[in-house]
Parts: C-alpha cells; structure tokens; sequence
C-alpha cells in the first residue's frame, strides 16, 4: 500500500526548516512556486518514470513549460523573456528539479545555456532575430562546448572555424550536448584562424550539410534528457551567425557562470524531493509494530539530510541576495555548486537507504532523483574543478593546470 500511494502521489509536505521560503519570497515569487509545484504535480510526476526508464525524451511534457511564463529566465520582457529576478530565478531551478532532473535540464540548456548566450553576447540584430522564438518554445536551443577530448579543459576547443567568403566553414566534434538532436538553434563554440575564441549560432542545424547527430545511450542518470556527439565536417555557417560579443573565454565564462547558479539550486531541489519522499515513507512504513521513523537509526537519516537540504537552501538564498546586489564571483558560484552537487548525492543515497527496497523502485521516484544526483555531481564543471576554482578565488593560486 505504501509503495503504491508513493507512485502515485504528488510531493509530500514540503519542509522548511529554517523557513527560508516562508520568510523570504514576496507574493510574486510565492505564486511563482506554487505555479511550478502544481505544474510537477499535474503534468510531470504522473509520467516522468516511464519516460526515464525508457531512456525516451518528454517532449509532451516538457514543452508544457512554455505554459509556466518562464522560459528566458532573466532575459528582459523585449527580448521575450519574463525578466524574473535572481531569486525567482533560482526558485525555478529549483522546483522544477523536485520534479523531475531532465525537466529541469532540458529547461537549464534552453533557457539558460543557448537563451543566456544570445542574451549576453549576441547583437542586437541577433537577439531580435533568435530571442522571442525561443521564448516561445517554437525553436529549442542547445549549447555546444565540451568535446570528446576536451571536458574541464573547454577552453582549449579544437572545433575550428575558417573564414570563406560570406561563410565561416566548421570542423571538430562536440560530446554531451544537451537537447542537440531536437534543437533549431544550435550555438557551436570554435576558434577561428587567428586562434580566437569564437562562437555560431547553425539554424535549423538537422537541415545543415556536413552536420551529424549520435545520440549517447547507457545512461544511469538523467536518462529522460537526449544527449547527443555532434560531428562537424565542413559545416557552412553565414558570418552573421558569429556571436557579435564573444572575445574570449571569459564571456563564455559568463554563461557557465549562471549555469553554475542555476545548478546549485537544482541540486537542492533534487536533494530535498528526495528527502521529503524518504520523510514521508518513514513516517507511514510499519516494521515491528510502529512506524520505522520512531527508531533512532532512521531519526537519524532523517536529520542528516534535513540538516544537510536546510544548509543548501542556506547557501542558495545568499547567493540570490549577492546576484541581486551585483557581488557575486566565480569563487562564490563554483562553492555553491560544489557544495550542493555533492551534497544532493549523499542526501539522496540516504533517502534511498531509509525506504530500503522500495527506494530501488524508479516508480516511487527516489532512485530516478538518486542517479540524477550523479549527473548533477558531474556537469556544469566537474565538483574537481569547482573546487579548484574556489581554491584560485581563495589563494590567488592557479592549481588547475
């Protein structure tokens, strides 16, 4: 019976510890929440498991998102965007996250990666011309980076970009690009001949000569997200396609900047559904006569990760106040990220532990939030590098490389 009202309920009772959301979001950013909360309720947790556990992308669901009025996340309402605020922002990474890792990928990559490039480093002529399509969710974006050969080390790209008349000519590879294969605006960063740092945006990129897809199975995390290799060969893209605003590494620095934002939010969201849903089992499952949250062993479990999402939510609602106030740094965002991305493992892996058996189960929601946690643990810059990043803003020290 427990097993079964878990798979087929909405999010248990949301915790808040330290009533960060309850003393800290006005009206707008309460109704914001409660807007995506219902949203994961109606249209994801019904469906998200078959789909990931058939390793199939959600298109259904995911373009519902449309329907939330928040795609462009920051981006002002003239380029389509809701212009929400840092903190609303990160209120949205993490609800969605609580729902389901892929939703909220295939939102980060969109809105966040190709949406936030456009917007901060495209002209003027190029925002009008890509913007309010995506906006509307009538073209998909991805973000084109890491390479089969180059992860942590994204800014030595070997994807290299010739100049031939009106066009720029692509050749390289691309690995782990979120949402390539059904993308419309594809943004591929290269260097040009002069060994400069550039970026592409390829319309309509499944219609472009000399560009191929391979999409990457075997997945144990985020498995409802399409992960694709891309190969370049030849690939002709007009020159106004350039990204007007891209000088070096340090704007693309910038993107993957706020990507770290969001996805330190994300990360507390996952930790915390999963937290909730291991509450809740605990609090209904009977072994020997009483309920198994009335042991000391599963008290705690239950107080390691309450402790754990409440210094989450901690670090994240600080990190909204400093984006607010224009003070934060990579140093800032890549301990957020560090921080929370390992966390959402541990926590999860205890959520996993307290419902024993039926945690293995992807129907009752844990195990999916569990190995998506890895993936979190991974992308947006490895935790290694995140790390080191806090060490350089710390010692003036470069230790990376």
């Amino acid at each position: 019976m427990i097993a079964e009202s878990l798979a087929t309920a909405t999010t248990p009772t949301e915790i808040d510890f330290y009533r960060f959301f309850e003393d800290k979001l006005n009206p707008n950013q309460r109704a914001l929440q409660a807007d995506i909360r219902q949203w994961n309720h109606s249209v994801v947790l019904p469906k998200i498991n078959a789909y990931w556990d058939k390793a199939e992308f959600p298109r259904e669901l995911a373009l519902r998102i449309s329907d939330l009025g928040i795609v462009g996340g920051m981006l002002p309402p003239e380029y389509g965007g809701p212009g929400l605020d840092a903190l609303s922002m990160g209120i949205v990474c993490y609800e969605l996250a609580k729902g389901d890792g892929s939703i909220a990928t295939f939102f980060g990559v969109h809105s966040g990666l190709a949406m936030g490039t456009i917007g901060l480093l495209a002209s003027e002529d190029q925002k009008a011309r890509w913007l309010p399509a995506m906006s509307r969710l009538e073209k998909i974006g991805a973000f084109g980076l890491t390479e089969p050969e180059r992860g942590s080390a994204a800014v030595d790209v070997q994807t290299r970009a010739r100049r031939d008349g009106a066009h720029y000519v692509l050749n390289g590879a691309k690995r782990w690009i979120g949402n390539a294969e059904i993308a419309d605006i594809l943004i591929i960063w290269a260097r040009d001949e002069d060994g400069k740092f550039c970026g592409f945006v390829i319309e309509d990129p499944q219609q472009v000569e000399g560009i191929r897809f391979e999409n990457m199975g075997g997945k144990i995390g985020k498995r409802a997200i399409l992960n694709a290799n891309i190969f370049l060969d030849d690939v002709r893209v007009p020159a106004e396609n350039r990204l007007a605003y891209v000088n070096s590494f340090k704007d693309t620095a910038m993107v993957l900047g706020m990507g770290r934002y969001g996805v330190a939010w994300e990360a507390a969201g996952v930790a915390a559904a999963a937290f909730e849903y291991a509450l809740e089992y605990a609090k209904q499952r009977e072994q020997f006569g009483k309920p198994i949250a009335s042991y000391q062993l599963i008290q705690q479990k239950l107080v390691e990760m309450a402790t754990e999402v409440t210094l989450m939510h901690g670090l994240c609602f600080q990190m909204a106040d400093l984006m607010a106030k224009g003070a934060l740094n990579e140093g800032i965002l890549s301990m957020a990220k560090y921080n929370n991305a390992r966390k959402a493992r541990y926590v999860t892996q205890l959520a996993r532990e307290t419902m024993g058996g039926v945690g293995l189960l992807v129907e009752n929601h844990v195990a999916r939030l569990m190995t998506d946690a890895e993936v979190i643990y991974t992308y947006e810059g490895t935790n290694e590098i995140n790390m080191l990043l806090v060490g350089r803003s710390l010692t003036g020290i470069n230790a990376i490389a």
